[in-house]
């Protein structure tokens, strides 16, 4: 299972083959995941990724265990 490269900033583009886009707008992004990446937080495959670049962020609940990283200019909220 590859993992996602959240060293500087995630860059979509590198997983387009894996990740479906679900919904976009300006500053955020919603993926399925497809290929069965690993999570960058704790190792396990995820469902869901949300990615943004706004500061503030409200989320409802997942329904499950979630994963939370920051880069140095985005937030990623990963579903399990």
């Amino acid at each position: 299972m590859e993992p996602l490269d959240v060293e500087n900033s995630f860059d979509v583009h590198e997983y387009r083959h894996g990740l479906k886009l679900v919904s976009q707008d300006r500053a955020t992004m919603h993926l399925e995941n497809r290929d069965d990446f690993a999570c960058p937080a704790c190792g396990d495959a995820f469902d869901d990724l949300f990615v943004s670049e706004k500061r503030e962020n409200t989320f409802g609940s997942p329904g499950g265990p979630f994963c939370v990283v920051r880069t140095d200019d985005q937030v990623l909220l990963l579903t399990h």
